[in-house]
């Protein structure tokens, strides 16, 4: 029988969620990852290989995939009996799933922006119930949560986006924080990247937009290495990534929402690559 902990990450088929699940496997989690699409096999075999130098005497790394639309309630559910169908305790969660979509509110499709909401906001906090109500009734449990340092600045041309990153990075620490009160010893930690070479841009539409096209984006192993090192640290959050990373969100601590949003509105308005 197998002695390794388990553990959970959410949005697992690529960048930083792929980043996060080969991180823990390296350090000899065993791990249930789940995402919608297709990729997921790939990414399941990457996991596995990264896990090789944890073998010992309890065999290989076991990665377990669930293919779930985290969109749909169902899909939540679909994921948490997959991690009760392993019969064993959860020791960490990486709630890392999110899409986003760039482009002006009023001509974006209404439908596409209820699916960040839906993805980022609804779905971490039923999957955050599940998992916290069992880490806390065995005291034992440690929960990462993807946030964004977009979380500290109004997101022109991204307004809904970096709006469910500011309910995250609030939720994380409000549950951190009864959860200490209550003496449960789980550790909820917030995981705070800049913009990140992933797919992320390209998903939301963003190809054209100076952040979108910027070749001097942050590597997700990085950022996946310090989120994991924040998280079973028990750190309360970590701006991850890149020294000009961290110096932006420094600056974010102190500059008005209005120089903010006019910064953003540069980075991420259409077109802005080309200016």
């Amino acid at each position: 029988m197998t002695t390794r902990e388990l553990a959970l990450v959410t949005g697992a088929s690529s960048g930083i969620g792929l980043e996060l699940a080969r991180e823990l496997a390296r350090r000899g989690y065993d791990l249930v990852v789940t995402a919608e699409d297709a990729a997921l096999e790939t990414a399941a075999g990457k996991i596995r290989e990264a896990g090789e130098s944890a073998e010992d005497d309890g065999g290989a790394v076991s990665v377990t995939t669930v293919h779930a639309d985290l969109r749909r309630r169902e899909g939540v559910e679909e994921v948490w009996a997959a991690v009760g169908k392993t019969g064993r305790p959860l020791a960490v969660a990486a709630l890392n799933a999110g899409v986003g979509l760039g482009g002006p509110f009023v001509e974006n499709d209404l439908e596409a922006e209820q699916e960040i909401i839906d993805v980022n906001v609804t779905s971490t906090v039923r999957l955050a119930k599940h998992v916290l109500r069992d880490m806390a009734g065995r005291h034992a449990g440690r929960v990462l949560i993807t946030s964004s340092i977009a979380s500290q600045m109004p997101g022109t041309y991204q307004a809904i986006y970096n709006a469910s990153k500011s309910f995250l990075q609030s939720f994380a620490e409000a549950v951190r924080t009864e959860l200490e009160a209550a003496d449960t010893g789980v550790t909820v930690t917030s995981l705070m990247p800049g913009p990140t070479e992933t797919n992320f841009f390209h998903r939301a539409e963003m190809d054209d937009t100076k952040v979108g096209a910027s070749d001097s984006k942050d590597d997700p192993a990085q950022v996946a290495k310090q989120g994991v090192d924040a998280l079973l640290g028990g750190k309360e959050k970590v701006v991850a990534g890149s020294l000009s990373t961290r110096a932006q969100s420094v600056a974010n601590d102190v500059l008005p929402d209005k120089l903010k949003a006019g910064a953003h509105k540069k980075m991420a308005e259409p077109g802005s690559a080309e200016k």
